[in-house]
């Protein structure tokens, strides 16, 4: 199965490495090694990479910039097919095309040196622009689907390209027609902005990241907030006012800082960090009667 996948590999000219460790692709800096680790240089080569691993019966798993997820301690027994080469990035008047690979963070700074407004909230959100897709990522009132005017993806099950515009993303909060199918993987996305003044923008971003730096617990591995918030509440309140800050479970704690984090402080496992959004949720739960849903996604 895999002996075959590899040949396959090398002869399309399509990067991997062998028992990568995916502490070394997440923000969390947490997970076992992934049996393959493949790179495909462009949309064609990833669209073959995830065709015959399915042929071949290899598992797969998409990945951006991990920054909302953790792997298993054991590892993935499968292929981690990567989109960080996916990183183009073009401007056509008031519109940015960006690969999924593309940095969010990044692309924020790109409008800005283009004098377009619409991306600040995007500055020092971690993951990739597929992944702030997928997930309708958002911050300091702003979220993608603001702005979000179309999509690519290919469609594993169907092996066709897909084109999905603003309202056909099914955007909520935290979620999008993306996250309930897992089979379209996301290739490029394209982003309409406004015309703006380059130092305002600047100005703004620049207030957004002293937030950032000034609540947020940035020093350490994250995956940024655990817990979707809650209906009414907000879930760092309810974990603060549960006495939960600085609770730790191995090498994972609450942060100090905010409660919403949790961060690993040095050596933390899969294993700690799940415990301790156990421990966080039955707590706030057994206090509040509010049962915490975890934005954090278990590979």
């Amino acid at each position: 199965m895999f002996k075959e996948y590899k040949q396959f590999l090398v002869d399309a000219n399509i990067p991997y490495v062998e028992n990568e460790p995916m502490s070394r692709h997440t923000s969390f800096r947490i997970g076992g090694n992934s049996t393959l680790f493949v790179t495909p240089a462009d949309a064609a080569s990833l669209r073959e990479a995830c065709l015959f691993a399915k042929e071949a019966g290899v598992k797969t798993y998409i990945l951006g910039r991990g920054s909302n997820l953790l792997f298993p301690d054991e590892g993935f027994s499968g292929a981690v097919i990567s989109t960080e080469r996916l990183n183009e990035v073009s401007l056509d008047g008031d519109t940015l095309i960006a690969g999924s690979g593309v940095s969010f963070t990044q692309l924020s700074v790109v409008a800005k040196d283009a004098a377009l407004s619409g991306m600040e909230f995007a500055y020092g959100i971690p993951g990739s622009v597929g992944g702030a897709v997928y997930m309708n990522a958002g911050a300091y009132g702003g979220e993608v689907c603001q702005c979000l005017t179309s999509s690519c993806c290919y469609d594993l099950k169907t092996d066709r390209i897909l084109y999905f515009d603003g309202p056909g993303h099914g955007f909520g909060y935290r979620t999008s027609i993306y996250k309930k199918n897992p089979h379209m993987i996301i290739l490029s996305a394209e982003f309409r902005l406004e015309n703006g003044i380059k130092e305002d923008i600047k100005a703004k971003m620049d207030d957004f990241m002293y937030r950032r730096r000034d609540k947020q617990p940035l020093e350490y591995p994250s995956a940024g907030s655990v817990f979707k918030r809650p209906e009414g509440f907000f879930a760092g309140k309810l974990i603060e006012d549960s006495n939960l800050k600085g609770f730790s479970v191995g090498g994972a704690a609450v942060s100090e800082k905010h409660a919403g984090f949790i961060i690993n402080k040095g050596g933390a496992t899969c294993s700690d960090v799940k415990a301790l959004i156990e421990h966080i949720q039955n707590t706030v739960f057994s206090n509040f009667g509010v049962l915490l849903e975890c934005e954090v996604i278990f590979v």
